[in-house]
Formats: structure tokens, sequence, C-alpha cells
């Protein structure tokens, strides 16, 4: 590389993604939403809950109304938790894939990872019907460990395919490749469900509508872990995905390994989808939605503010949509993924309009 393409490219990368410091104030009210979200998710439902009682109950405190600790510890804390790690997992997913590929409309569901993850689980249901269930039950670990296992293989098979293709087709054609890749899913999904009993096919849909609320304390163990190891490995590889921004040749430039920093953030990706979709059922829209708003919010594109920004994001808006979703309504026929499509497709139609690339073919 030549002294100028040096020049021109470290000109490059200070005005592609040299953080705008006077937006930094925002991470601490970032912070504050995502407490502010989890208390009110906590608090708010059939039966209210003050704030106060929420804290109360949440630390045992003297004079804790124990009706409000069951309530709460029973069934809004696991779905809150969920929430709030499976926000977070997605929108940093959705970062790291959007800079892999040098795509705006990348994520997790765009690609065709989340149609991998449910194939995957998919087969799990299968096995456990061909098995038995009475079986399974007497293994409840490893039964949980199996639908996490079906959950990310599925994700990581499409992933790899996903890579194997792109060094082909152009960026549109890739989520083209991506969405039918999710049809071919669906149809496979289909032809297996045929062949299990109806109960089964009964609990894979009722997983398949996504929601937080079928995570319990059982899943934690392995759930939790899965994720905050994603996290780290997202927030560890923001030098080299902000090397990425400029073009690999740009990256090798620095000593960096391309092969390696892809495979990093692949596994990075999967490890943050695959357990989310496994417990959760396939979450639509946020992977691809907050590194937008991130962008948006903080003006920048380096990965140093985004990283930790598509975290805290990611968790205020699945508690949001969540907490929607579970208002005392006179009639309960919203799901998540419905909210989750009038958050997200108003910005990803404006992503679309904005870039001249996504209004036509052209490469």
């Amino acid at each position: 590389m030549t002294k100028s393409t040096i020049i021109v490219s470290s000109a490059a990368k200070s005005k592609t993604y040299l953080p705008s410091r006077s937006r930094l104030f925002l991470f601490p009210i970032l912070v504050v939403g995502v407490v502010l979200f989890f208390l009110l998710e906590l608090g708010i439902g059939s039966v209210q809950i003050p704030i106060s009682g929420v804290v109360s109950a949440l630390f045992n405190l003297e004079g804790a109304n124990q009706t409000w600790i069951t309530i709460i510890n029973e069934l809004r804390l696991p779905r809150t938790i969920a929430a709030a790690f499976g926000g977070a997992a997605l929108g940093a997913a959705g970062l790291q894939l959007q800079t892999l590929f040098k795509n705006p409309l990348a994520g997790p569901w765009a690609l065709g990872l989340t149609a991998g993850a449910q194939l995957g689980v998919a087969m799990v249901v299968t096995t456990a019907a061909v098995i038995g269930s009475s079986f399974l039950e007497k293994f409840e670990f490893f039964s949980n460990l199996s639908i996490v296992a079906g959950a990310m293989l599925g994700c990581l098979l499409v992933l790899l395919l996903i890579v194997s293709v792109s060094k082909y087709v152009s960026t549109i054609t890739l989520l083209i490749f991506g969405l039918m890749l999710g049809y071919l899913a669906q149809g496979l999904i289909s032809v297996i469900l045929h062949f299990t009993n109806q109960s089964q096919t009964r609990i894979y849909a009722g997983w398949n509508d996504g929601s937080f609320a079928g995570v319990y304390w059982e899943h934690f163990p392995i759930l939790i872990p899965m994720v905050v190891i994603g996290l780290i490995g997202g927030l560890l590889m923001v030098k080299p995905l902000n090397a990425f921004l400029l073009g690999e040749n740009y990256a090798r430039s620095l000593g960096m390994s391309v092969k390696r920093t892809r495979f990093i953030t692949l596994g990075c990706a999967v490890l943050l989808a695959g357990p989310v979709t496994a417990y959760c059922g396939p979450i639509l829209f946020l992977g691809l939605i907050i590194p937008h708003m991130a962008r948006g919010i903080f003006n920048t594109s380096d990965h140093k503010v985004l990283m930790p920004a598509v975290i805290l994001l990611g968790s205020i808006v699945a508690l949001a949509a969540d907490l929607f979703v579970h208002l005392p309504w006179e009639r309960h026929f919203l799901h998540l993924n419905a909210v989750n499509a009038l958050i997200g497709a108003p910005i990803v139609m404006w992503v679309i309009l904005r870039n001249k690339k996504m209004r036509g073919f052209e490469i």
C-alpha cells in the first residue's frame, strides 16, 4: 500500500467512524432507560404493583407483599430478564452481521439465521416425538441443551452458506438469497412437523409465535452464559470490526487476520442468535433495526460506541415491546412480533429510501 493510499485511508477512517463525543452523555440515559423499563415490566400487568412494591419484592425486604413476591419471581422476572438479554443479544448480532457483510439490512432474520434455528428446533421436537417426551423429562437439562444445540446448528449451517454465497453476489442478491433460505426452511419445517403428533405440533406452534414469556428459571443456566460470552466477544472485536468498515485490504494492512476475525465474529453472532431463538422463538426485526437506531442516536459508525449502545438499546426496545404486549388489555391478541413489526418496518423502509444501492439492483 502506497503512502498516499494510507493517507486517504486514514482520512476515510476518521470520517467514517469517528465517534461523536458530544453524544456520549446519552449512555447514562440509556442505562436509566433499561432500569426503568425493567421495573415497569415487573410492576405492570393484570395485577398492578407499584415501583416500591417491586423493589421490596425483588430484595425480599421486610413487609414485602408475599403475593407480589410470587407474581414477580415466578411469572414476571424470568420474562423480563429474557427480554433484557434477548434484545441485547439480537441487537449485537445484527450489528456484527451488518458490518461483516457490509449490508445495512443484514440481521439474524433477514439472512435466514432465525429460520435455520427454527428448523433446528423443529428437528429436536420431531426427535422428542419419536423417542418420547417422558424420556426427555428424565434428563431435563440435556433436553434444554438439545434445543439450544439444534437452534445453533441450524444458525451455523445457514450462516456458512451465506458466507460462501456472499463472495459471488451483490448486497441485494444476498438478501434475496437469505429470504429464500428462510422460505426453504419454513417448507422443510412443515414437512417435518407433518410426521409428528398433534401435541408436539401445538408445542412448536406456540413457540413459533415468538415470546419472552416462554423462558423459565431452568433455562437461564444455558441461555445467560452463552449470551454473555457472545456479548463479551462482540465487545472485544470492536477494533477489528472498525477496520472492516474500510474493507478487508485495509484490515490486512493493519496486520489483522481477516479469516480469524470473520470466524470469531460469526461465532459470536451464532452464540447470540441461537440460544435466544431456541428459548424465545423467532424474534423478528430487533437484530435489524437496533444497529440503525444506535447509529442515528450517536451519529457514528465507531463500534467502540455502537456495540455498548446496541446492547443497551436492544434491552430497552425488547423490554418496551414486551411491556406493551403485556399491558392489562381487556383482550389479549397482541403478539411480540406484531409490535416489533410496527417499530421495525418504518425503520427498514427509511433505510431503503436513504440508501441509493437499496433503491434498485445496481451494484
